[in-house]
């Protein structure tokens, strides 16, 4: 498939520092001061979608209201053109979605304050689907994350790490994905999750952008006291969870890309999610 040119303001934005509040320069602005987008070319055979689509199957928290279509019109209106519309309900945290630093830190940022610069980043995808296969209370640990980097390098400030458990293979099973299909049922979620210590490692010695991972949540099903989302989100992180087809990402090389709703005041929220590939 051909390559075509592409304005993806949300990587200019990262690039040139308008994510953050920095100031672009140099080649970046044009007459009177202004940032010009450069166009970048992407090849959409290169392009990855890592979002599952909102419907009747998508998966929720147990305790989570479900996502919810009304339909407000559909068909042909007195004036003869068709016209569709709808109303739609549900949770800020279920289906492919971004837990924004406030769901779990006092006073962070809350989704519509989240930069891009926490959003966009290069991939470092961590397979465990070994581990995870045999227990399904896996937590990923710093030797997993320190066994890619002997393979691949330092993992690079601002990286989007992504855990491949194997999970979205289970997708939309809720029974298998969850470990259970009981509304309200907290104990018997059974899932894999990060451990609290790659989480501070992540944080403290890599500086992170953001975690992402193919289950329900960053923690295992089986957490009670939910310390990687305090960890991750206390160091005003982002979070991304249930994401698609991971297993189509490299461990390397692709650039992750998350575009969630900007909700003021909101704790998450819906996000679509590509990556890049080189």
């Amino acid at each position: 498939m051909r390559s075509i040119s592409l304005t993806v303001v949300a990587m200019l934005m990262v690039f040139t520092g308008c994510a953050t509040g920095g100031k672009p320069g140099g080649a970046n602005h044009g007459a009177g001061g202004d940032p010009s987008p450069r166009p970048v070319a992407i090849d959409p055979a290169k392009v990855i979608d890592l979002s599952y689509a909102f419907g009747d199957q998508t998966i929720y928290w147990p305790t989570a209201e479900p996502f919810k279509l009304r339909r407000v019109a559909y068909g042909r209106t007195p004036g003869g053109y068709f016209y569709a519309a709808n109303n739609i309900s549900m949770a800020e945290h279920g289906g492919t979605h971004m837990d924004a630093p406030i769901h779990f830190a006092e006073g962070k940022r809350t989704s519509g304050e989240v930069p891009l610069s926490n959003c966009i980043g290069p991939a470092a995808v961590i397979d465990v689907r070994g581990a995870c296969a045999a227990d399904a209370d896996y937590l990923l640990t710093v030797d997993d994350l320190l066994g890619w980097e002997r393979s691949h390098g330092r993992l690079p400030r601002g990286a989007i790490v992504v855990m491949h458990s194997g999970w979205g293979e289970r997708w939309p099973d809720k029974k298998r994905y969850l470990g259970t299909d009981v509304p309200l049922d907290v104990d018997n979620l059974r899932f894999p999750g990060f451990s609290p210590e790659a989480a501070t490692f992540l944080v403290t010695q890599r500086d992170v952008a953001a975690i992402a991972v193919d289950t329900a949540s960053v923690d295992r099903g089986q957490s009670k006291d939910f310390r990687v989302h305090q960890i991750m989100n206390g160091a005003n992180k982002p979070m991304f969870e249930n994401v698609a087809n991971v297993g189509r990402l490299p461990p390397a090389g692709a650039t992750f890309i998350a575009l969630p709703l900007k909700i003021e005041n909101g704790s998450g929220g819906p996000a679509r999610i590509i990556a890049v590939g080189e």
